[in-house]
């Protein structure tokens, strides 16, 4: 149990609020849930922010990136999750750590790939502070995954792409699911890729903004 309890707006009151605003918008696996509720997203976000954090809304981390609105982190938690025990799920786009925390205490262990060294370096402060330790991360071009620790049950894309990397795809396990936003002409949508034995299933979910997935490092 993470000891921050936090003051007004950061409060575990403000955080049960949060959760009843989740199941209003249909997030129903109750084990995102319980995790969103007991993790303190204010420490994962800038200091003049922490009030804001448990809004339904997304804010900026610097460096042009932004921590999903807890709604979206939820939903795609949820997607990931379908209901199952996860032991090996990759994120790719680490942040400030939410997503990665929420998945962590999830599923068995968590690999995640962050583009940018200064928000891994914010990402490893976050995750030590919330009392993280199954977590994984690697400075690195997350269109190439990490193939060495594949197969995953699940993986996570927090930014838009086209098309799914290819690479990524193979990294699913069978059963596995990929949950990433895709960016059409003018619009983005939450996907689900699922890997069957006799392939891969695409699905389009809910609409969504996200950042774009951007090749290299910084």
């Amino acid at each position: 149990m993470i000891r921050d309890p936090g003051i007004g707006m950061t409060s575990q009151r403000t955080r049960l609020r949060m959760i009843a605003r989740l199941r209003e918008q249909g997030i129903r696996d109750e084990a995102v849930l319980a995790v969103m509720g007991e993790l303190p997203r204010h420490i994962f976000v800038d200091e003049a922010l922490a009030s804001r954090a448990y809004e339904d809304m997304s804010l900026p981390l610097g460096f042009g990136q932004t921590i999903s609105s807890p709604h979206t982190v939820a939903r795609m938690t949820e997607l990931a999750r379908n209901g199952r025990s996860l032991a090996k799920v990759l994120e790719i786009g680490t942040g400030c750590g939410y997503q990665t925390a929420v998945l962590a205490r999830l599923a068995r262990q968590v690999y995640s790939m962050e583009r940018i060294a200064a928000l891994i370096r914010k990402a490893r402060g976050h995750l030590r502070q919330a009392r993280v330790s199954n977590v994984h991360l690697r400075h690195g071009d997350g269109h190439a995954g990490m193939p060495e620790v594949a197969p995953f049950d699940a993986i996570v894309m927090a930014a838009a792409a086209a098309r799914p990397p290819q690479a990524l795809i193979e990294q699913l396990g069978v059963g596995g699911r990929m949950i990433l936003p895709m960016a059409g002409k003018n619009e983005q949508h939450l996907y689900v890729i699922e890997r069957t034995d006799k392939g891969v299933v695409e699905r389009r979910m809910d609409p969504v903004v996200f950042v774009p997935l951007l090749p290299g490092v910084a």
